[in-house]
């Protein structure tokens, strides 16, 4: 006990008396734990918050009929195959032609609520219709016909049995869609207005899904929904995917690689301090070996410092990291991480371990000092 108690305060008598040089290697060790510590906060987070910002660009899964078209419960028996807490939402939609100021125009029975989960990138002057008889217009369509919001437009469907009359029915137009793309073609209603207007049996003709969930999870969700379900092919939205693989693969690699860096040069830098350390103190160590000193005793007092240096620079790294990482997550993200207490002890065992590594040339250094030639002042 009484060694232990010896060795504890030669260590920090040690580093107390050369606390500029050992000042360094602290901070050095302190840089390379927030690096690690931040980075890989950043690594295990960044796909969650890349995921959220990809679901923004659309759904990332279809549902397409089998044969001609599914129902809502099957498409909900599918979706059950998806967790709960990785399914973000599920818009399905019915395609019929209708007659707008005897201009035929495609429209979409939908689930409006379920749109804005699914396609949070569409952009409404006005607002989604939330009652029945209310009517989202494309904006293309809205030009060709002359639409604004608040007006009222008589929607009309031809069926195709010829012995039944039209069915018209008004709507006020709610909002107008602008997304650039081929949404701003059609005109959308909700399910209960458009079986209303057709008086078809209610069906779906296609559902886009939006999981938050890696592609290989995907693509394993497609499998077991197409190996369960004979009226839903799923399918994945190749560009969506593809593209949050390909980025978050690069990133990740780009955190793997800054992190080896930076503690390379941590351990660089700590072993030239330890170095210069051992060089100042060749006079001691060789007069520890004349009085009996063995090799292990000091490999112990400076491995004991190095270790003590790597854990308090684990600690200090390990909240400063966070501090990084919340910081580029709430300018990059627009978003609060919580701290990972786990990786509290995985940062000071590394930086211990890359102090300890650091640490085996200057001791081998230190073991090689003859008493005899330091003592005679050589």
């Amino acid at each position: 006990m009484k060694k232990r108690k010896m060795l504890v305060r030669m260590i920090t008598a040690s580093l107390l008396r050369r606390r500029s040089r050992m000042l360094v290697a602290l901070l050095a060790i302190a840089i390379g734990a927030t690096i690690l510590s931040g980075l890989v906060t950043i690594y295990v987070d960044v796909p969650q918050q890349m995921g959220a910002q990809f679901r923004n660009y659309g759904a990332n899964m279809i549902f397409m009929p089998a044969e001609e078209s599914f129902t809502d419960a099957d498409m909900q028996e599918s979706l059950s195959v998806i967790s709960s807490k990785e399914l973000v939402g599920a818009t399905p939609y019915q395609y019929n032609t209708v007659r707008i100021h005897e201009q035929p125009i495609l429209a979409a029975g939908t689930d409006m609520a379920a749109v804005q989960k699914t396609s949070p990138y569409w952009l409404v002057e006005g607002q989604y219709p939330a009652k029945t008889h209310e009517i989202l217009v494309g904006k293309n369509v809205a030009e060709s016909l002359v639409l604004s919001v608040g007006e009222s437009v008589t929607v009309s469907f031809t069926p195709e049995d010829k012995s039944k009359l039209d069915t018209t029915i008004d709507f006020e137009i709610t909002g107008i869609l602008n997304t650039g793309g081929s949404e701003e073609e059609y005109v959308y209603v909700s399910m209960e207005d458009m079986e209303e207007l057709t008086a078809l049996p209610a069906h779906v003709d296609i559902a886009e899904i939006s999981v938050s969930a890696g592609s290989a999870q995907l693509q394993t969700y497609v499998d077991e929904i197409n190996a369960g379900s004979t009226d839903i092919s799923a399918n994945l939205v190749k560009r969506v995917t593809a593209s949050e693989t390909t980025v978050l693969s690069k990133l990740q690699a780009l955190v793997l690689l800054v992190t080896v860096i930076v503690l390379a040069l941590t351990m660089i830098c700590v072993a030239t301090t330890m170095t210069a350390v051992v060089s100042e103190r060749r006079s001691e160590i060789g007069l520890k070996k004349a009085i009996g000193a063995s090799d292990s005793g000091i490999i112990a007092e400076f491995m004991g410092e190095g270790i003590l240096l790597g854990g308090l620079g684990g600690i200090l790294g390990s909240f400063v990291g966070f501090a990084f990482a919340q910081f580029v997550s709430i300018n990059v993200f627009s978003s609060y991480i919580s701290f990972r207490w786990p990786l509290l002890p995985i940062t000071i065992i590394v930086s211990i371990a890359v102090t300890s590594v650091a640490c085996l040339l200057p001791i081998r250094s230190a073991t090689s000092v003859d008493p005899a030639l330091v003592l005679k002042g050589e």
